[in-house]
């Protein structure tokens, strides 16, 4: 106990978080004054559930009439034959089994290589998710995306550092919490935090292991942000990156009702917006406003230097991302492929780290 106190007192030492000569007792609720605290911060499991329920409402009710509208359908898939041999093998060893692998369950069944193929196929197909599933997970994120970034625009609008970047650090950290700011950042970690508890239901892609990581990672730097009194320049930097996500999902729900034009239509005005905003504002307006303005009033701390090398590993991953976009748009413009938004490994959402 003596060392887990110790090692407590350790990760809240003020010059962890603080700039000097700053205290954590100069941050106590006072004069109408009120501070971010991690206590604030407990809401967000309720709210998470509460979103998994609004998001089971919102599928039922909303997004399957919206995709009959659309003409969204499940393809008619064969089902495999009933066979408790294979089943287990399935369940218990490989769903791709080797030629090896094949041949042995053929002696066991009396079965030719192509019927046992066919049965794995087949049973490969049940597990794949349907049009309707991804279209119905599309459709929440793209309203939840929407939703967000209309209230990060009315929660913004009428902020002085909305305009002017300076007035970020104005009084930093003592800048009292605005309740615009206390929902927008609990409605967004309760977001990514529902997206835990859904993952093993949701539509499994390849980048599942990234999809959990970044989940993880997005909570643990909203919560620093929301902790070391990073929340002004917190809802900017997530503002910039819902923008872009609406766009995305839109496409994909598209995709999945085989609007091929409007889809790659949408996908390309998503590739300008994401150039602009990860690009551009977020590097030379936000990582310069989080780099240099902050240093006209206080020496550099360790909460300094880490919020600004998380900001650049992010920058990071969207120029890797940017990449991968004009690689696809060149392709298109050039007839060598058509832009197929459901397969495009953005949807990890590792850009959006943050």
């Amino acid at each position: 106990l003596f060392y887990l106190f110790i090692c407590f007192e350790w990760f809240w030492w003020d010059r962890l978080w603080l700039p000097r000569p700053v205290t954590w007792v100069d941050l106590q609720d006072s004069e109408g004054r009120v501070y971010a605290r991690v206590s604030h911060l407990y809401i967000i499991l309720p709210v998470a559930v509460l979103l998994l329920g609004l998001r089971a409402f919102y599928e039922r009710l909303i997004a399957v009439p919206l995709a009959e509208a659309l003409g969204v359908k499940d393809k008619i898939r064969k089902r495999a034959s009933h066979n408790p041999v294979l089943e287990k093998y399935y369940n218990t060893h490989s769903k791709h089994p080797t030629q090896a692998d094949i041949k042995g369950v053929c002696k066991k069944l009396g079965w030719s290589e192509r019927q046992v193929e066919r049965w794995f196929r087949r049973r490969r197909n049940q597990d794949r998710p349907g049009l309707l599933k991804k279209f119905k997970e599309a459709s929440w994120r793209f309203a939840f995306y929407l939703c967000s970034s209309f209230g990060g625009v009315l929660a913004l609008h009428d902020k002085p550092w909305f305009y002017d970047l300076r007035e970020v650090w104005a009084g930093f950290p003592k800048q009292s919490l605005l309740d615009s700011q206390y929902w927008y950042y609990i409605i967004e970690m309760s977001f990514y935090g529902s997206l835990l508890f859904s993952v093993a239901a949701d539509v499994k892609r390849k980048d599942f292991k990234e999809q959990l990581v970044h989940h993880w990672a997005t909570l643990t730097l909203l919560s620093f942000s929301w902790c070391a009194n990073y929340i002004r320049i917190g809802t900017l930097v997530m503002l910039v990156h819902d923008t872009s996500d609406v766009l995305l999902e839109s496409a994909k729900m598209f995709n999945y009702a085989g609007w091929e034009t409007t889809c790659n239509s949408i996908f390309v005005v998503f590739a300008l917006v994401f150039m602009v905003t990860r690009l551009i504002i977020f590097p030379f307006w936000l990582i310069h406003c989080t780099w240099v303005y902050p240093l006209d009033q206080f020496e550099p701390f360790f909460g300094y230097y880490f919020f600004n090398v998380m900001l650049v590993v992010l920058l990071l991953l969207h120029v890797f991302w940017a990449s991968v976009i004009l690689r696809m748009v060149k392709k298109f413009i050039f007839g060598k492929v058509s832009i197929h938004c459901s397969s495009y490994k953005i949807t990890n959402k590792a850009v959006c780290a943050f």
